[in-house]
Formats: structure tokens, sequence, C-alpha cells
């Protein structure tokens, strides 16, 4: 699947959603990769019931919940826009 070592020509895409541990979230990714940010560096985030918070979707390259008005991207979670952009 990799051409060289690390993820330099991967296109990160969300596969699933989870909250591990309280005050956490996890991103896992399709390429394997998973990333575990705290909730309160998405304050949109931290405003969705906690019972609502399973039911989340994919929106474009992100994800987002009913009552909440954000799109968290692929790229805000991986923090460096430069490299990484929500849809190709």
């Amino acid at each position: 699947m990799y051409n060289s070592e690390g993820y330099w020509n991967v296109v990160p895409r969300i596969k699933s959603l989870s909250f591990p541990k309280r005050g956490k979230f996890q991103v896992d990714l399709q390429d394997g990769r998973s990333v575990v940010i705290p909730i309160s560096a998405f304050p949109s985030l931290k405003k969705v019931p906690v019972k609502e918070r399973a039911n989340w979707y994919l929106m474009g390259g992100g994800v987002t919940w009913d009552s909440c008005p954000e799109v968290i991207h692929v790229e805000q979670v991986l923090g460096n826009y430069a490299n990484y952009r929500h849809e190709t």
C-alpha cells in the first residue's frame, strides 16, 4: 500500500470516532492511524451532550453531530492544514 516509509502519499480519511476516556476522543483513520485528542480543543464538541456523542456522522472530510453547528475536519485533528486538506 505504501511506496515509501511513513504516510507521505496518503490522503487521511476518517474511519471512526470513539470516546475511550473522559475528556478525550479518538479518531481512527482509514490508513490505520489513531489520534487521541482532548475534547477541550474543540469547544463545539464540548457542547454536544454526552449521550449524543456516539451519534456522529461523516460530512465532507470531517465529522459532525445533529446538535453541533460545526464540522471537525481531519486537518484539525492532525494539526497541519498545509499538509492535509479535507476534500480532494
